[in-house]
């Protein structure tokens, strides 16, 4: 957050192509010490408890390329609603307070979430072969997990981002 009430986000997974709230800024930004990784089941967007789906969140260790929002400060409070409706639906996520570099140099604080190894939907890690039969199988409320595989990577290569894990699955659900 900012002093003048300003909420800075920072997206790394849907957020990033579908914030689904109003922004006066958009910018790159580099957190440290999380990662992007597939290491969170899906049970309601992208698959259910029966057939889950495999969805990013944020696992300790490395570091994260992303999208950070500006939101002012008359949406600040609505934003961080809607963020704790749509991220904390099985409460996977925890809410963070990060520091962000922006690509234009400025450091900020940002409301982000991250997955919470404690959970029973936290997957840790897996082969690449069991995360392509979770994404094939899940299908949820927002769609087939395979939707988001794609539109994540998608995104990410826009930005100038590579991702093994997202590129390795895109290419098998290309192929299937």
């Amino acid at each position: 957050m900012t002093t003048a009430g300003e909420l800075w986000v920072f997206g790394y997974g849907s957020l990033m192509w579908r914030p689904g709230f109003p922004y006066i800024e958009r910018r790159g930004g580099l957190l440290r010490g999380w990662r992007r990784r597939l290491c969170v089941y899906s049970h309601v967007y992208r698959g259910t408890p029966e057939h889950p789906g495999l969805v990013l969140g944020l696992d300790r260790g490395g570091a994260c390329s992303g999208v950070a929002f500006r939101i002012e400060a008359a949406q600040a409070e609505a934003t961080l609603r809607y963020l704790r409706e749509r991220e904390q639906v099985t409460a996977v996520y925890l809410e963070r307070i990060v520091s962000l570099r922006l690509d234009d140099g400025r450091r900020v604080s940002a409301v982000t979430y991250v997955a919470d190894r404690a959970h029973a939907q936290y997957a840790g890690a897996m082969t690449r072969e069991t995360m392509l039969k979770l994404v094939r199988e899940g299908r949820g409320r927002s769609g087939p997990n395979a939707e988001y595989i794609l539109a994540t990577r998608d995104h990410l290569r826009g930005l100038g981002i590579h991702d093994p894990e997202l590129e390795w699955l895109s290419e098998r659900l290309a192929a299937a």
